[in-house]
């Protein structure tokens, strides 16, 4: 069950569109201004604790669920499609399908598009693609696997300032982007036909849910990312997750995540792989070895500072590798 409880806003710590992160009574939280509006210092606040109660991987951060300081808020949508429906925090955000010029029938004509298992990947991914491809789009798709907010997100507030994302499509329940959609296959639809993309990168937001069995995993949504992308005539790359340094057995050297979401697709995918580095096993999918910029340096010159579990670069080298993999070979698609 949810846990709430109130505290007054002391501090304003840092501010952009659609976030803010103050401190309350001591205590670190984020307001989510496009569901509750923003707050100021003074005002009484209601926070859902839960997450932090529960020693989740937040950071940290409470959420505000509500201002007590106001009596009301208001800030209609563009259009009628609801997401979050049925909570109450339900938000009219509208959709690209109701609100623009829209073909059901766009394909995306062979355009690359790289479906990363975790949020953390889209860096790299987006860093290698723009060194290998400079003046090609990218465009990123967030699905709701994760963080359904895409104010949430640092990498993509920093991505998007650094050029390094052109545009953002928020499907599902996520919402934020520049463009909203009402599921995956209709995001893609509108990345090909309303941002310019050249190429589309697909992730969940911020934090996986995983469990220790096969199935119980928001990564398996690379799945039906790939078999989305196939049936919308564009070309799937995968990314594979690696690691040299989770403690983890079930994640080191090639995840278990990416064996079973490859093993459930049902097309076949472009599998980038660094060249000279291991090839993992993935059934019928196209191995494809790729030359990848050493990826500390190319972040670091990007000024991004981007983990995986708390591990950078330096740390845990073949995460970053062959999620960059994955970013060359979009690039060298588009020829």
């Amino acid at each position: 069950m949810p846990s709430f409880r109130t505290g007054v806003v002391t501090a304003i710590l840092s501010e952009r569109t659609g976030l803010q992160r103050v401190e309350v009574g001591g205590e670190q939280a984020y307001v989510l201004t496009q569901l509750v509006g923003p707050v100021a210092v003074g005002d009484r606040v209601v926070m859902n604790t839960t997450a932090v109660d529960l020693g989740l991987g937040t950071g940290g951060w409470h959420v505000v669920h509500w201002n007590l300081a106001r009596e009301s808020w208001s800030q209609p949508g563009p259009g009628h499609i609801m997401k979050l429906r049925y909570t109450s925090l339900q938000v009219d955000t509208g959709a690209a399908e109701e609100l623009a010029p829209f073909d059901a029938a766009t394909r995306l004509a062979g355009a690359p598009v790289v479906v990363c298992g975790l949020h953390s990947q889209v860096a790299c991914v987006a860093a290698a693609f723009k060194h290998a491809a400079p003046g090609r789009r990218l465009s990123y798709v967030m699905t709701d696997g994760g963080a359904l907010p895409l104010a949430l997100s640092d990498l993509v507030a920093d991505l998007r300032a650094k050029s390094l994302l052109d545009a953002t499509v928020t499907c599902g329940h996520a919402f934020g982007g520049d463009h909203e959609a009402v599921n995956l296959h209709s995001a893609l639809q509108v990345a090909g036909a309303m941002t310019d993309a050249d190429a589309v990168v697909v992730a969940m937001g911020p934090g996986v849910v995983g469990t220790g069995t096969g199935t119980g995993t928001t990564a398996l949504e690379v799945a039906t990312a790939i078999d989305a992308v196939s049936a919308l005539g564009g070309r799937p790359v995968a990314v594979v997750r690696y690691s040299d340094a989770d403690a983890r057995e079930r994640h080191r050297g090639v995840s278990h995540h990416t064996v079973t979401a490859l093993g459930w697709a049902r097309s076949r995918a472009i599998v980038a792989v660094p060249v000279g580095e291991l090839h993992p096993d993935v059934g019928d999918h196209d191995i494809v070895p790729v030359d990848v910029p050493d990826m500390a340096p190319l972040l670091a010159a990007r000024g991004l500072t981007v983990t995986t579990m708390g591990r950078g670069p330096d740390e845990d080298p073949g995460f970053f590798r062959y999620a960059g993999a994955a970013g060359v070979a979009a690039a060298t698609l588009l020829g």
